[in-house]
């Protein structure tokens, strides 16, 4: 039985070591945030943006002010997980609307479809900013998120919105654990995005097409999945499920209630994808350039 104590020693250490290092990156980023008059901060309910939230929180107070944009790209599920978030850890905050929908470059959905998204946010946000006498503007991206296609990263380089994760060279699995130390119930809350994901570039963005989604994934967390995608092809529905729920998915009782309950959010068709949920599964139709 000794042989194993080194082992299990060394992986206790590591653990120590992993969240000292972590620790240690979040005296910097509350360091580096008391340095602000004020700020506002582009809050989506995901992990990132509420840990982000609640740092702002910690260090500045009152003069940090969360903002959620509200849109039909914003499912009512993610609108009421941000509600139950800012209720929970006490943070000043906003909902505020915006209006990618006018804008015929979002609805046309091209690869750059963020990059329009988070324009519109970020202009709300600065105009907010002007009116109410905030310094800055910050948003949730961190050192993971720079290894993925993110258009609207762009977009916050534009107006110089201010990456206080990135900064600190956080990792999601970082945030994750000291949401976790923090008491943060978004510590472990699935991957969320907009549902104007769920829909393969070139296909028009509409409301109705993203009300059709938002039913059909609630359909699915009625029957208690916590990680999916609900693609959008046209009449055929294309169930993305995590690795581990993909077995339960695949049962023949419950395949025919998720059939059923995404049939009845308008699609005719419905298929589950056998290599199961990945992010941002939908770049990989996009060419890469030469």
């Amino acid at each position: 039985m000794a042989e194993h104590l080194v082992p299990i020693a060394a992986a206790a250490a590591r653990i120590r070591t992993d969240e000292a290092a972590a620790l240690e990156k979040q005296r910097t980023l509350l360091s580096s945030l008391r340095t602000l008059d004020s700020l506002l901060i582009a809050f989506s309910g995901g992990a990132d943006s509420a840990y982000l939230a609640w740092a702002s929180h910690s260090a500045l107070g009152e003069r940090a002010l969360s903002i959620t944009a509200l849109s039909a790209s914003f499912s009512q599920h993610d609108r009421q997980q941000a509600a139950e978030f800012v209720r929970a850890a006490g943070v000043r905050h906003e909902f505020i609307e915006t209006h990618e929908f006018e804008n015929p470059e979002y609805i046309a959905n091209g690869a750059d479809r963020c990059y329009h998204c988070k324009d519109e946010l970020f202009d709300r946000m600065e105009s907010l900013a002007q009116e109410r006498g905030f310094s800055a503007i910050a948003y949730g991206i961190n050192a993971d998120d720079t290894h993925d296609f993110r258009p609207g990263n762009r977009a916050a380089h534009e107006h110089r919105i201010l990456a206080p994760l990135l900064d600190a060279a956080f990792s999601k699995v970082e945030i994750r654990m000291l949401s976790r130390r923090a008491g943060l119930p978004t510590w472990d809350r699935p991957a969320s995005a907009c549902l104007s994901s769920r829909i393969p570039y070139g296909i028009s963005v509409t409301p109705a097409l993203l009300s059709q989604v938002e039913h059909a994934e609630a359909a699915l967390r009625e029957l208690g999945f916590r990680q999916f995608r609900v693609r959008a092809h046209g009449e055929l529905a294309r169930i993305e499920l995590a690795p581990d729920e993909l077995p339960r998915g695949l049962q023949s009782d419950m395949a025919e209630k998720i059939a059923r309950g995404v049939k009845d959010a308008g699609f005719a068709f419905v298929t589950i994808d056998l290599e199961g949920y990945r992010q941002g599964s939908l770049n990989s139709l996009l060419k890469p350039k030469d």
